[in-house]
């Protein structure tokens, strides 16, 4: 293995999308990640879908990297190799039900009386307090309780965001936690203890409009594609399909009014002189825009755009971000194998002058059974020799 977290042994007792997310960007680094699987059912995100050649999705996007071991971690044998995967490992990663990992003697307290330089990550719902404690949390239950899906939608329909945000945020925190207690042991020898909450994760992430509606005392506007509180910045119909179109400041306004919507005198009409103008009064204004975009494709009115030097963007699917111009013109995808064949995989956000990350495979169901005991059997651990 190559990266700069070579030489790293991660242990996951993980599912879904939290963990895994955060110890997929720790393989990606080229740390060995060792995945603890139920015997014959696995992780159970492998049967959240079919879509990719037969594979969950989910899974495939999450676990590139790792090697999958089946453990009935209540079985006395498989317990004692998974306590000598312990004895090794630099890193624990659990995202078991609320409490389990107690039950178990796999909680923090118990693995760092022995070993504190291990570092211990933990992922929950809720936290480890509070009332909230024992309840069961999923990405889409998470949104609610922190506000979001309340955020987002239109006036009539309160809306999910399009992907596990809640879990995603979870899964980067604790990844990035996981790199600050790697460094800081480096420099103490001491390991640590993280806990990451989801509540808490996407409550970062809401803070801005929790703040803008307590201050405010205005309640939350749910503005479907349009942004809540700046004007215009959303969507606008053109002659021939839709344009997306961003304005931070006076100074970009008065650009799109003399340049694009050759509307100068709209710059200081006091309908729409500032920002605060032309959120009160937004749907006038995007009257008036769309009736200069009713003359123009929306590939003319981004060349319109584009030549003022006002942000803007097109409307794309999901489906068509594999083929995005701009990540096909910087090579940004790369070939993974899967059990059942490759895929096109976005390479790791981050780019590095040291090397491009690896991308390994993503493992079968058990795939390392035999390397994983082999390593970590009585042998290796010393057992047979007392």
């Amino acid at each position: 293995m190559s990266g700069p977290l070579s030489g790293i042994t991660v242990l996951a007792l993980e599912q879904a999308v939290a963990a895994p997310f955060a110890t997929r960007q720790l393989a990606d680094l080229g740390a060995r990640v060792i995945k603890v699987e139920r015997p014959a059912a696995g992780d159970f995100a492998r049967g959240y879908d079919r879509a990719v050649h037969g594979q969950s999705s989910y899974f495939v996007w999450l676990n590139r990297g790792k090697e999958s071991v089946e453990l009935n971690i209540k079985d006395p044998a498989d317990r004692a190799v998974l306590m000598r995967i312990l004895a090794e490992a630099d890193v624990f990663v659990q995202n078991l039900a609320p409490g389990a990992a107690d039950r178990l003697g796999l909680d923090a307290v118990t693995l760092r009386a022995s070993r504190p330089e291990l570092i211990h990550c933990s992922m929950s719902g809720y936290g480890p307090e509070g009332p909230y404690r024992s309840k069961k949390a999923y990405d889409l239950l998470v949104q609610c309780e922190a506000g979001l899906v309340m955020a987002t939608g239109t006036p009539e329909l309160p809306s999910k965001a399009g992907f596990s945000i809640a879990d995603i945020a979870t899964g980067m925190y604790g990844y990035s936690g996981i790199l600050t207690a790697l460094y800081e042991r480096e420099r103490t020898g001491r390991g640590a203890t993280l806990r990451i909450a989801m509540l808490d994760a996407l409550g970062e992430w809401m803070s801005q409009p929790a703040s803008f509606a307590h201050y405010s005392g205005t309640p939350s506007r749910r503005t479907g594609a349009k942004h809540p509180s700046i004007s215009p910045y959303g969507p606008y119909r053109t002659g021939e399909g839709t344009v997306f179109l961003g304005i931070q400041n006076d100074r970009e306004w008065s650009a799109l009014c003399h340049t694009v919507l050759e509307r100068p005198e709209l710059a200081g009409d006091p309908r729409f002189r500032s920002n605060v103008d032309r959120v009160a009064n937004d749907a006038e204004l995007t009257a008036v825009i769309e009736s200069v975009f009713a003359g123009y494709t929306a590939e003319q009115a981004v060349e319109l755009l584009e030549r003022a030097g006002i942000a803007n963007a097109t409307l794309r699917t999901p489906d068509e971000l594999l083929e995005h111009p701009q990540l096909r013109a910087r090579d940004r995808w790369r070939q993974v194998d899967t059990p059942e064949g490759p895929v096109r995989a976005m390479l790791p956000p981050v780019e590095s002058d040291t090397g491009e990350p690896p991308m390994r495979p993503v493992p079968a169901l058990g795939a390392h059974n035999e390397s994983v005991r082999a390593d970590f059997g009585p042998q290796q651990a010393g057992e047979s020799a007392r």
